[in-house]
């Protein structure tokens, strides 16, 4: 779309949920509207304030590109937390830039080279961090940052530090809001988290097509529904996912809740086969490899409902800025013990242990037992728990794999001293990012479906740092504030039990069904034509995976998910 003073051109991926309000400001200056889209009003925004001033008003998931005709001059915007992808790079002499790896890769000139560093950091953290991609000479534009580059930098690689520019920093901002906590009381916190939630809800129900909610049972995709309902003057569709013979008692907590919500409630059932089918082509739908199974059980209540429906509601984003996750409170209690033992001590007794073990048991969950003992510090206590495969492992063919120094460099978020809070944020620059919003976004893109999600509103994620922590934990239970706000909309006999997840029997599928699959993909002469891994290595772990599956169950779907990457890229 060009704007109406024929000097920018966009190209916009996503949903700005604020348009509305930044409509009426405009139109305020005399703006000359034609139409009632977003994307409309993104370019008069642009063409009144500039680039830089307009996307600090936005309010949205989006990947925007920007063509300013009279500086010739392309601009490439990502939406605060990440939740739309923005790749880009230099490729057969120019710049080019998209939503999807996909498009890039039938640019002339591109190369389609793996970044072994990027294989490096994938088989540790089971994804590939941003801004590295899997392909060499690709970048992921980070989260909060905008692109500018003119023609003379079109042609061939130039230093991104002189080109992109953070218009917001999760970091930044946290490390400034834990020196302003908000004052008032419990109830009164409450009261304001009510408000916040209540207007990232309501901005996010505007839409011209069919819209419902994904509804889990849980305490954040219960409160998202609850919201829906009491701003909506007919019931809303809620979606709950049943799996397997186990699928009637997940979906049972779900209909309870929707019973008593009032909304129009549908369970969709699926069968082990049909989540067992689905895998194999998973690595179709996402860009880059990721080990994350919960793909599978996202790609299918996207598919089931999207014949219903083509915008869902979801709770995404509850664990991440109100501590909902156990590990960031027992990492911190396993540092503090950690601790009592000078470094130097605990490294010798790791040598010493390791020694006593067999080759293989060193790899396993013993090795990051090993390697736990030998932390520096909580960031790196942190980031080996929840490592894949360990920079000692001899995976890669050619070396050892490297450590992500990003995520145990302490120095860059040195103003959060409290231990669960420094793991929240890292949670939310990292994992929120790269696995929940990339997971969420590929599998329901795939069937067509626009998922929106009002806990990553920034506005709340704003909120959230300056609430004192004792109000996302306490009495040994995370997201306390949402509990106590779901409270108002339900009775708590409703929501309060034990977190669940999707227990998908993955040892099982690859002894059975899925055998045949993993072996053609884990076959000796395959990996040597490949050159990427050990193979020696990895028959060994696989053949260890049948004997006892649940000790190397990680680590093996992490192989098998990058195997079926790359046989689905050749393809």
């Amino acid at each position: 779309m060009v704007s109406a003073c024929g000097r920018y051109v966009v190209v916009f991926n996503g949903e700005i949920y604020n348009f509305l309000e930044i409509k009426k400001d405009l139109e305020s200056r005399a703006y000359p509207f034609k139409g009632h889209s977003d994307t409309e009003v993104l370019l008069a925004a642009v063409s009144i304030w500039g680039v830089a001033a307009a996307v600090q008003r936005f309010n949205g998931m989006f990947a925007i590109a920007i063509w300013d005709r009279e500086q010739r001059q392309l601009h490439l915007v990502r939406d605060r937390l990440g939740q739309k992808p923005l790749f880009f790079g230099w490729i057969g002499g120019g710049f080019a830039f998209a939503s999807e790896l996909k498009a890039l890769r039938v640019v002339p000139g591109f190369s389609g080279r793996l970044d072994r560093r990027a294989i490096g950091r994938y088989l540790q953290s089971g994804y590939v961090p941003s801004p590295d991609c899997i392909y060499e000479g690709v970048h992921k534009l980070p989260a909060g940052h905008i692109l500018s580059i003119d023609e003379t930098q079109a042609s061939e690689p130039t230093d991104l530090r002189t080109l992109q520019t953070p218009y917001w920093s999760v970091a930044d901002y946290a490390q400034n809001a834990i020196r302003k906590p908000f004052q008032g009381t419990a109830e009164e916190a409450v009261d304001a988290l009510n408000i916040e939630l209540q207007k990232a809800t309501a901005s996010r129900m505007i839409s011209d097509v069919s819209l419902g909610a994904f509804l889990s049972g849980g305490i954040d995709s219960s409160l998202i529904v609850a919201l829906m309902q009491a701003q909506s003057q007919t019931p809303i569709k809620s979606y709950a996912l049943g799996f397997g013979e186990h699928g009637a008692g997940e979906t049972a907590y779900a209909k309870a809740i929707a019973d008593h919500l009032g909304t129009e409630h549908t369970e969709l059932h699926i069968t082990g086969q049909e989540a067992i089918d689905t895998v194999p082509n998973i690595p179709q739908i996402v860009d880059e490899p990721m080990a994350d199974f919960a793909q599978v059980p996202n790609y299918l209540i996207a598919k089931h409902a999207r014949p219903h429906i083509k915008v869902a509601l979801t709770g995404d984003g509850g664990d991440e800025f109100f501590c909902g996750y156990s590990r960031f409170y027992r990492t911190p209690k396993r540092w503090h013990r950690l601790q009592r033992l000078p470094l130097p001590v605990r490294r010798l007794m790791a040598r010493a242990q390791a020694k006593m073990l067999r080759s293989d048991d060193v790899r396993d969950r013993k090795g990051t037992s090993l390697l736990r003992l030998q932390a520096s510090s909580l960031d790196e206590l942190y980031f080996y728990g929840m490592c894949h495969w360990l920079p000692s492992d001899p995976l890669l063919a050619d070396g050892a794999i490297e450590i992500d120094s990003q995520v145990t460099d302490a120095r860059r978020w040195s103003g959060i001293r409290n231990p669960i809070e420094r793991l929240l944020l890292i949670d939310q620059i990292y994992y929120l990012c790269d696995v929940i919003l990339t997971k969420v976004d590929r599998t329901s893109m795939a069937s067509g479906l626009e998922v929106r999600s009002p806990l990553l509103d920034y506005h709340v994620a704003q909120w959230s740092w300056h609430l004192p922590l004792d109000m996302k934990f306490r009495d040994g239970k995370g997201k306390w504030i949402l509990r106590e706000l779901l409270a108002r909309y339900m009775p708590r006999e409703l929501y309060e039990r034990p977190k669940q997840g999707f227990g998908a029997p993955i040892g099982q599928w690859l002894s059975g069904p899925l055998r045949e699959w993993a072996e053609d993909l884990l076959s000796a002469e395959r990996l040597h034509r490949q050159g990427l891994l050990n193979p020696g290595m990895v028959r060994r772990v696989w053949q260890a995976q049948r004997v006892e599956s649940r000790a190397w169950q990680k680590k093996m779907w992490c192989i098998l998910m990058l195997q079926a990457w790359l046989n689905a890229e050749q393809a």
